[in-house]
């Protein structure tokens, strides 16, 4: 997981990562993030066609998510499976 290269979608207005929340009542924000650059933009094209000019996909190192996570402040890790559908598999930081 530390040596692949991982791809993420950026708000390019605030800077601000996509991320999924599992439950409203909490501050429980996974950082969503992709195997490959296209899926990150069909997850785009399919689920936010009005306002996908406004997010961008950065590619990311897998040994720098643990940092990414810590400084942001995410309990865990959503991997996209299928972006169309959705189907994410959630992983928590222990």
């Amino acid at each position: 997981m530390f040596t692949q290269v991982y791809y993420l979608i950026r708000s390019r207005a605030d800077g601000n990562y996509l991320v999924a929340h599992l439950n409203q009542a909490s501050d429980s924000d996974y950082l969503l993030m992709f195997r490959e650059h296209f899926d990150a933009l069909s997850y785009l094209n399919t689920h936010g066609q009005e306002v996908r000019d406004q997010f961008a996909v950065e590619s990311i190192p897998g040994n720098q998510l643990k940092g990414i996570m810590d400084r942001w402040g995410f309990v865990g890790l959503g991997m996209v499976q299928d972006p169309l559908l959705p189907k994410i598999e959630f992983l928590a930081q222990t």
